[in-house]
């Protein structure tokens, strides 16, 4: 009687008590329900959306998170949504899309979206410089960022500060209708709102978002890094602990920036745990390089992308001692002048060179660069334009090849292929897709019987191959039959 009389003088304490005996989660902690939440899909149960507190422990569950709206960065409800991140992607962000437009660029390293309007390079570039953000808005998104995801592991970001954008950079040649004028024009202007607005903040001309993400987040071992220049370098170089870096200054058809010597200087003195570099649309030469291999010890992986380098600055490679593997991307030239074959050394422990879209025209270029790296193992060559028979016999000096790929050679001859082969004592596996020039009706009896003794074989160089029957009397397959692959 006295039960039900408290109930019907406190009707809310009947509903608390429905809800105690029904959410039977209530009795577990948040360490034991964590673990519970954990062995849950993230999908197709949204698990955030029952009741505050499940809304709460699914936030401390996250841990990595690609950013579109930079507003939930900056006004602090990203961090306060999920604490625990530790890989950010903040690519997206930093440069806004336009409302109502589908239309996506992409590119290897960046995805933009873009507004009807934009149709050529010149465009692209203009519309880029208008809508990425303010300095002082990703200097306070990264300051709130390092403040509170100090155990931040993995950062990819564009920095978007520019010290002079009246010295706004285009590679390209003029075009009609002043086109050209127009964007120099442009770039001066969101250069002048920029500092105007950094200067209304109260922020001075330093990377301040990046010094604060190298101070505070220590266990930082992944950074991408978009618009890098010298200054970006000088602010990174705070993170002692990092392990992998991508350094992108410039991007074809995207935007042209660059860093120097000076910059890859300061980063080597500081950063000497990186395990892996890429440097793409950089303005180095020999002494950046050098700086790299006597400074980062435990450097085992270089990605030269677009690179700009000086001559010479191939001698630089003997530095890195640990190097094993070494990827030149986009290319355009090698090195015009190595410098004398007695002082360029070469890379003890590499294992991997691989070449990809570049032009090997350049035949003393090439040369010195087999030279420096004839200790490889295992040797690709993807799209590269120019290499002929004469350019790819250099590749006999690397006698300890045991992997050999080629795809995209339509300049390379079956003659030209069954010279190298036949140089390379250690070959186990070989790889040709794509090589037009290369038919199957002059394979020789020698290099017939060199592929029965193949680990792994890929033979494809046209669409019309029948290696199997063109070769049916030698016995092929015999100790590579369990890796031999018929296209």
């Amino acid at each position: 009687m006295q039960l039900q009389e408290s109930q019907e003088k406190n009707p809310g304490s009947k509903i608390d008590q429905d809800k105690s005996t029904s959410d039977l989660t209530l009795g577990l902690s948040d360490n034991l329900f964590l673990k519970i939440l954990e062995k849950l899909p993230q999908a197709p149960y949204p698990c955030s959306l029952v009741c505050k507190r499940w809304f709460r422990l699914h936030g401390l569950l996250r841990h990595s998170i690609k950013l579109k709206e930079w507003s939930f960065l900056e006004s602090g409800q990203m961090t306060s949504r999920f604490p625990n991140l530790t890989d950010v992607d903040l690519t997206i962000a930093c440069v806004p899309p336009p409302k109502n437009s589908a239309i996506f660029l992409t590119n290897q390293f960046l995805r933009i979206q873009l507004s009807p309007e934009v149709y050529d390079p010149f465009l692209i570039e203009k519309f880029i410089l208008e809508q990425q953000l303010l300095p002082s808005s990703l200097d306070m998104g990264l300051k709130i960022l390092a403040e509170c995801c100090q155990g931040l592991q993995r950062l990819c970001v564009v920095d978007v500060r520019r010290p002079a954008f009246d010295q706004f950079r285009l590679f390209r040649k003029p075009v009609m209708n002043g086109v050209h004028e127009e964007i120099g024009k442009e770039a001066s202007k969101v250069g002048l709102k920029q500092s105007t607005e950094e200067k209304k903040a109260g922020f001075p001309n330093t990377e301040i978002g990046l010094a604060c993400i190298a101070k505070n987040c220590q266990m930082l071992q992944e950074l991408e890094l978009h618009h890098c220049t010298d200054e970006s370098l000088s602010a990174i170089s705070a993170c002692h602990n990092l392990q992998i870096l991508r350094l992108v200054g410039s991007i074809e058809e995207f935007y042209h920036f660059s860093f120097s010597d000076i910059g890859l200087t300061k980063l080597a003195l500081n950063c000497k745990r990186l395990l892996k570099l890429e440097l793409s649309g950089c303005d180095g030469s020999y002494d950046g390089i050098a700086a790299i291999g006597q400074c980062c010890f435990m450097l085992e992986e270089l990605t030269l992308v677009n690179q700009d380098f000086d001559e010479g600055w191939i001698a630089a490679l003997s530095y890195c001692s640990n190097l094993k593997t070494l990827r030149l991307e986009n290319c355009k030239r090698i090195d015009t002048n190595p410098g004398p074959v007695e002082h360029l050394g070469f890379c003890p422990a590499l294992e991997r060179l691989q070449l990809v879209r570049c032009n090997l025209r350049d035949k003393v270029g090439f040369a010195a660069l087999v030279l420096v790296c004839a200790a490889v193992k295992e040797l690709e060559f993807q799209d590269c334009w120019g290499l002929e028979d004469e350019v790819f016999k250099l590749t006999i000096n690397c006698r300890r090849v045991r992997r050999l790929s080629l795809e995209g050679c339509s300049l390379l001859s079956t003659a030209g292929l069954e010279t190298v082969l036949l140089g390379l004592k250690d070959l186990q596996r070989l790889r040709v897709v794509s090589c037009n020039n290369i038919k199957e009706t002059e394979i020789t009896p020698s290099l017939a019987s060199l592929f029965t003794v193949l680990k792994e074989f890929k033979w494809r160089p046209d669409t019309k191959s029948l290696l199997a029957a063109s070769i049916a009397g030698f016995e092929i397959g015999q100790k590579g039959r369990r890796y031999f692959k018929r296209a």
